[in-house]
């Protein structure tokens, strides 16, 4: 009896050390660091300032009334979206990148929130992010409907249904995306306001939204990664809510 009482707590302490081990092994597989043009792209300039503060980069037009906050794809590390963060604040957005814990946004979906309370200068505030960052992004949309003017999907699902809510929603994947779940985006986009915005970018992929190199199982894109930014910052542009 005696040695049956050790054992249990023993086998319980090795089931978690392997738990935690694999988990690991799990989130430190696969990452996907930001190139060259990234770190070039987290530099101020004449038009945006960039700073990195608490976790955030955060990219300041001259001036704002919305702002974007953007939840990374899954072990992405977040400069990556730098070149797209500082494009789309040349359109007069701020924009701010949050760093997630094991660069997975499944571990902070409420990261969004201390966001909001520290630029008060801004009157619409909505929210996004790429692949798995979109879909977490749209489970914080759906919980703060009242607080939010939009969500901004990138290769990405909803995973709450928006249908009755009043968000604009705008919605941007690349034509020779291999990566998303394309069956998964059908049948979800039915979840989403009747007003949401749509572009199919001919020739982008998965992978450009961001500035970390091809990802693995993406389809080969045909157009450069500079025009798939161009697009997705112009089309955000024309549809955001003013």
């Amino acid at each position: 009896m005696k040695k049956k009482k050790i054992l249990i707590p023993s086998i319980i302490i090795g089931l978690v050390l392997a738990l935690f081990a694999a988990f690991l092994i799990f989130v430190n597989t696969d990452k996907y660091n930001a190139d060259e043009t990234a770190l070039s792209a987290a530099v101020s300039d004449s038009e945006v300032t960039v700073t990195k503060e608490n976790g955030r980069m955060v990219f300041t037009p001259k001036s704002y009334d919305d702002g974007l906050i953007f939840y990374p794809g899954a072990k992405v590390e977040y400069s990556a979206y730098a070149p797209l963060m500082k494009e789309i604040a040349k359109k007069d957005i701020l924009c701010i990148i949050v760093e997630m814990p094991f660069d997975l946004a499944v571990f902070d979906i409420n990261a969004a929130n201390s966001v909001k309370e520290e630029y008060p200068l801004v009157r619409h505030w909505y929210i996004g992010g790429h692949s798995l960052g979109g879909g977490i992004a749209s489970s914080y949309a759906d919980k703060h409907r009242d607080d939010l003017e939009g969500l901004i999907l990138l290769a990405a699902y909803t995973t709450s249904d928006l249908r009755d809510s009043s968000l604009n929603v705008i919605s941007i994947y690349g034509s020779n995306d291999q990566v998303l779940n394309m069956q998964k985006y059908k049948d979800n986009y039915s979840f989403l306001p009747s007003n949401t915005k749509e572009l199919v970018i001919k020739g982008g992929c998965h992978s450009f939204f961001g500035s970390y190199g091809a990802q693995k199982g993406d389809g080969i894109p045909e157009i450069s990664a500079d025009e798939q930014i161009r697009q997705t910052a112009d089309f955000i542009e024309d549809n955001i809510n003013h």
